[in-house]
């Protein structure tokens, strides 16, 4: 069994028990945690420098939609309705299953990179069985955990939608990849939802990924499509529960956000993308109030940067601005802020993996768990001195100063660079996979496109 110490690091663990350490040592014996101490005496062990650096759980992403990485900042400046036009409405149907096998690839090696060892990958672009093949194969080529997030193909998403989802490809998918729930990349279910989809067709969903033993993540509350109780509608269909996990919940009411308290469920706010495309400001304390604390996730990279240092910002400066706009109207001065650099940084990691249903094994440095670690090398300019660390994680740093990344007790990048990964060579299979899509769609890849918004089921450019 391979042995790793890491070294006289300041450690951020996110386990009450154990807390911060600011000189502290990490034994790893395989893929876990053996022991976390101060001058722990071991021999025969590789040593990772910790001295100078942070060490924190690895990053959580709990929603993102992978495949699309290869449009990477084409939406800077697109509305949600812009988005559906054209990512629904153009590109997911020219898609082929190495367009799917390359970005998927790219997001989730991407996603490591800038310490984000856990992604829960919202796959809905699932068009024919080798589409989704082709999504699990470079989803587990980055060698990162992962939960594939079994979604629908793009014509069964043109809202509401009556089609019924493959649950014949699903199973098949199921057999194929996952028969173990205690692999590295482990199935999920991306469901539609009564948003997106009619009701006979969610129970549908949710009942026979209930079956398959698969937890399910659903979009609610994402502006103007979440407006009118989707979660009080989905609770009457007796549908919800601690299985779940909601997405966005922005523009949820009040007895939506009490009943995913109250029957358990998880939430997972998208900060950034969510301010930029009008879903509505984060729901953070309407979900604190009711006992939910939220998870991170990026959403799209169409729009915003694939890193959790950038979201966990978006989350923290979007809630407080929301409670000091009511206390300027108010004439009242806000004492103590209502949301704290602990929280956020405990929503990126542990709240993340229990959302995934992977709180036993992810998202808090503690013994027994999985070795899975990041390690911030604080000698940069931006993060010297090195003072309150909670507060260097989320309001100071950023991906590059990501120096190592740990998966599973493995290696996975050192010395600010990914193992075994020849990002030039991948690069070009990426180009050419963005060359080829954005030719058959016949539309600009510089920003200059932006599409017309979507409306209704009818539009056109559908």
């Amino acid at each position: 069994m391979s042995r790793k110490l890491i070294r006289n690091a300041h450690i951020v663990s996110i386990d009450p028990q154990v807390g911060v350490i600011p000189r502290g040592d990490i034994l790893i014996e395989g893929s876990k945690i053996a022991a976390i101490g101060v001058d722990l005496a071991v021999g025969d062990a590789e040593i990772i420098e910790g001295a100078g650096r942070i060490a924190i759980p690895g990053f959580v992403d709990t929603h993102r939609h992978t495949w699309q990485a290869l449009l990477r900042a084409t939406g800077a400046d697109w509305t949600l309705a812009q988005y559906f036009a054209g990512v629904r409405g153009v590109m997911g149907d020219l898609y082929t299953p190495d367009d799917m096998k390359i970005g998927n690839h790219l997001g989730a090696i991407a996603a490591l990179d800038a310490g984000i060892t856990t992604l829960y990958d919202w796959s809905h672009n699932n068009n024919t069985p080798d589409h989704a093949s082709a999504a699990v194969e470079g989803l587990m080529a980055a060698g990162m955990r992962a939960v594939f997030g079994y979604g629908n193909s793009n014509a069964e998403w043109v809202p509401v939608s009556d089609k019924p989802t493959n649950f014949a490809d699903v199973e098949r998918v199921r057999r194929a990849y996952f028969s173990s729930d205690d692999q590295l990349v482990t199935m999920g279910f991306a469901a539609r939802g009564n948003q997106f989809a009619t009701l006979p067709v969610t129970r549908d969903d949710f009942t026979r990924a209930r079956d398959l033993g698969l937890r399910i993540s659903v979009h609610m509350g994402d502006g103007l499509w979440g407006m009118n109780k989707p979660i009080v509608q989905l609770h009457g269909a007796g549908l919800t529960g601690p299985d779940v996990t909601y997405v966005h919940c922005n523009s949820l009411q009040a007895e939506d956000f009490r009943l995913i308290g109250a029957t358990g469920g998880t939430a997972s706010i998208a900060p950034e993308l969510e301010l930029h495309m009008g879903h509505g400001f984060p729901p953070t304390l309407a979900l604190l109030a009711v006992g939910v604390r939220p998870s991170i996730s990026i959403d799209v990279v169409t729009t915003v940067p694939d890193d959790m240092f950038s979201a966990m910002r978006a989350l923290l400066a979007g809630t407080r601005a929301v409670v000091n706009h009511q206390a300027l109207q108010d004439r009242v001065i806000v004492d103590p802020l209502p949301l704290m650099a602990t929280d956020v940084l405990e929503f990126a990691t542990l709240q993340g993996a229990i959302a995934c249903g992977l709180g036993h094994k992810t998202g808090s440095l503690t013994v027994g768990k999985e070795a899975d670690i990041v390690l911030l090398n604080t000698n940069a300019l931006n993060l010297m001195p090195m003072n309150n660390a909670y507060g260097i994680v989320v309001e100071a740093a950023h991906a590059g100063n990501v120096e190592t990344v740990i998966v599973a007790g493995k290696v996975r990048k050192r010395d600010f660079k990914l193992v075994d990964f020849d990002t030039l060579g991948f690069r070009a299979k990426v180009e050419a996979a963005r060359d080829g899509l954005f030719a058959k769609a016949g539309v600009p890849a510089d920003g200059s496109w932006l599409p017309r918004p979507f409306e209704a089921a009818t539009d056109s450019e559908f």
